[in-house]
């Protein structure tokens, strides 16, 4: 029996051919996203229908979408986060949701220290002044020996935090779950939110976005942060407030800032996007070739497991059992 699988990634099979061979192979119909963006609700219904699976990134997995598609056996996400995905919607009609966590921890972790680096000595802009012809000599801060707090201790918080041994930083940490053994590898200890805000030079964000995580970092909390601190997300844009990081920057309440994702994507904000005190990125965290194969192997792996009636790896969802 062939399958459609609508795959909208559009770095899926982009590293490797593995993981479009491995959906092709099985002689599954596949249909790709085309614009080049992730698709928004009504795009996505359209090139959608009557698929039996949905292989996506960030694309709008509403309510609406889910239940429109009534041949939908499997929403597979490429990547971690599904806080773009209906899982209620999803669960009462008893379709598995399915995610690739772990595979991209290295590769954001990376981008992480690499973008407190690159604000803390101006990288970019010197980057920018060399390349037209300037030579100008760039004042920056030192990561090294400073007070780093890591907000979340999951797979990519830990990450960060056994990265930033070797720059001997002062490890504050912060997760609803404490592990008092994890802090004690990495030299590090659990802190209040108050406490971080108030010591850390550098607050790198891996949180999941949800109610409770929404606009975590607003005015109240960047007011409260050194004149020298730098703000990374590598998370969600959700959890910072851009209007009043905006503020913050431009009137030096803080140092500098760099966002590898953004409330709303890509960008518009003109005023965000000329600050010279913040580094933006394209939301490329899970972007190296490793992790980009091995999270398209993953998605594959869990599209093909659910129609042929396996059970996948990594369901995020509850799905109810029959009665």
């Amino acid at each position: 029996m062939s399958f459609k699988i609508v795959v909208t990634p559009r770095s899926f099979g982009a590293a490797s051919p593995r993981p479009m061979e491995l959906l092709q192979n099985k002689g599954y119909e596949i249909v790709r996203n085309s614009l080049g963006r992730p698709l928004k609700e009504m795009e996505l219904i359209r090139l959608a229908g009557g698929a039996d699976a949905l292989l996506v990134g960030i694309d709008e997995v509403t309510d609406r979408v889910v239940d429109s598609l009534p041949n939908l056996k499997v929403i597979s996400k490429y990547g971690v986060g599904v806080d773009n995905i209906a899982l209620g919607a999803a669960s009462r009609r008893g379709i598995p949701v399915t995610n690739t966590p772990g595979v991209n921890t290295g590769a954001v972790a990376d981008l992480a220290i690499g973008l407190m680096l690159s604000v803390a000595r101006q990288i970019s802009a010197a980057d920018h002044s060399t390349k037209n012809g300037e030579w100008k000599r760039f004042m920056g801060s030192s990561l090294y020996g400073k007070t780093v707090g890591i907000l979340g201790t999951g797979k990519i918080g830990r990450a960060v935090a056994k990265r930033l041994r070797g720059f001997e930083v002062e490890l504050l940490l912060y997760d609803e779950f404490k592990d008092s053994v994890f802090a004690g590898e990495v030299g590090g200890r659990y802190a209040d939110l108050p406490e971080i805000y108030g010591k850390a030079d550098f607050i790198s964000l891996h949180l999941p976005l949800m109610p409770a995580t929404g606009g975590l970092i607003g005015e109240k909390e960047l007011r409260a942060m050194k004149p020298d601190a730098i703000v990374v997300n590598t998370a969600r844009g959700g959890l910072v407030d851009e209007k009043a990081l905006v503020r913050a920057l431009r009137e030096k309440w803080i140092r500098g800032a760099a966002l590898d994702a953004f409330a709303a994507e890509p960008p518009r904000d003109e005023e965000l996007l000329g600050l010279p005190n913040i580094v933006l990125t394209p939301h490329i965290g899970a972007y190296t070739e490793e992790a980009v194969l091995m999270m398209g192997m993953q998605s594959a792996r869990n599209v093909i497991a659910v129609l042929e009636g396996k059970q996948p790896e990594n369901v995020v969802n509850e799905i109810p059992k029959p009665s």
